[in-house]
């Protein structure tokens, strides 16, 4: 073979491997960074991995918070309008929107038992949310607007 047509035959098999390599590695790291989203009657089921971090989420079940009054510790019940519901275990500080009836995600594994140890809790919203910080604040500057219209001098 000439040794022109050697050295390219080279190169290519080589950019080959190394593109292949490359896809392969990045594959299987976007697989272990992936967090899919499984409602309660997907958990309940079986369909949910086992002892693999997701993503869960539905409604905190009334009357199913308790609380350890030692720790941070947590557990509460997760339903959905169909009524399949899974208990989570959680340690750590809940979101300001967390309570009974409010819908959340959770992150975390589920166990072989169908716990799920949560790792993260979010407490989700509806449109007309306002955080606290920003009530006060749209409350001052509307006094302040109401104390200037109000003023005979202006």
């Amino acid at each position: 073979m000439n040794p022109k047509r050697k050295s390219r035959l080279y190169l290519a098999v080589f950019l080959l491997v190394a593109v292949s390599g490359t896809t392969a590695a990045l594959m299987v790291a976007m697989e272990q960074n992936i967090n899919m989203f499984y409602p309660p009657d997907q958990v309940v089921d079986g369909t949910a991995p086992v002892e693999r971090t997701i993503r869960a989420g539905g409604m905190v079940k009334d009357g199913s918070v308790n609380r350890d009054p030692d720790s941070l510790a947590v557990e509460f019940t997760i339903t959905d309008h169909m009524g399949s519901e899974f208990v989570v275990a959680f340690t750590g500080i809940l979101p300001d929107l967390f309570r009974e009836g409010q819908g959340i995600i959770v992150q975390g594994e589920l166990a072989e038992s169908g716990r799920f140890q949560a790792k993260e809790v979010l407490a989700k919203h509806d449109e007309n949310y306002m955080p606290p910080e920003l009530m006060d604040m749209a409350q001052e500057i509307e006094a302040q607007g109401a104390a200037k219209s109000s003023d005979p001098r202006t």
